[in-house]
């Protein structure tokens, strides 16, 4: 077999379209494929500065941030993922393009609850937006455990932080945190329970017995099992001391 014929047999098939602006997509989604984000990325700008009124012109915008997303640059994609609804709030694909904005936050997540959750406030947000707007979405469900893992996280960073107060003796504070997280998550037993009794303990280390005992008596409404006598035996214990 001649050289020639080897280069030709492995040559890649020359991308073909009815418009310039298609065959610049192409060969970006081509190279895409390949990893080759750059030239990639390239491509698709020719056709936003060359093509700007094309077909593909909005079809680039998306994909430039999709290679964003795919080089794990999860600011810069949710950036552009953003940008991209706000000036296509109709198009076709915007269940999917907000569920992207979810995904880049979600990852830009720290690995462990003690470290700054912050995007996940906004990683909740629009992962509600995909649960509210697109209950017929291929994402719903796992939005809806993206969804858990984030709130358990936020629950696991405010009981360490009232556990911390609660441990260096600052009571004070750690019973306002542990009266908010009882507020807040309603539907975390386990995280509810350990915040009522540690919320009425702080109130017995600060001799407040009065607090103690009305806050007993609204928990008591809302408590179970063990955890109602638990509670109730800090109803009697302030009561006798208030």
């Amino acid at each position: 077999m001649s050289l020639w014929i080897l280069i030709s047999s492995c040559s890649t098939p020359e991308v073909t379209g009815s418009t310039q602006a298609e065959v610049l997509f192409k060969e970006a989604q081509r190279l895409v494929k390949k990893n080759r984000f750059i030239l990639a990325t390239e491509k698709l700008n020719g056709i936003k500065s060359q093509f700007p009124y094309s077909y593909y012109a909005t079809h680039a915008e998306l994909l430039l941030a999709d290679i964003l997303f795919m080089q794990q640059n999860y600011v810069e994609s949710a950036a552009a993922y953003i940008l991209f609804r706000d000036f296509h709030p109709k198009h076709e694909k915007l269940p999917y393009v907000i569920w992207k904005v979810a995904l880049s936050y979600y990852k830009q997540l720290p690995s462990s609850f003690d470290r700054d959750l912050a995007p996940g406030d906004e990683a909740l947000k629009y992962l509600n937006e995909v649960i509210s707007r697109y209950p017929n979405s291929d994402h719903f469900v796992e939005a809806k455990e993206k969804i858990d893992e984030i709130n358990k996280m936020k629950v696991d960073k405010e009981l360490y932080v009232a556990d911390f107060y609660f441990k260096t003796n600052v009571f004070d504070s750690a019973r306002f945190r542990y009266l908010e997280i009882i507020s807040k998550h309603l539907k975390n037993d386990e995280a509810k329970s350990h915040a009522m009794l540690r919320a009425l303990e702080s109130s017995v280390r600060l001799k407040e017995y009065k607090r103690c005992l009305e806050d007993s008596k609204k928990f008591k409404e809302s408590a179970w099992g063990d955890l109602k006598q638990e509670v109730s035996r800090y109803e009697s214990k302030c009561q006798k001391k208030s």
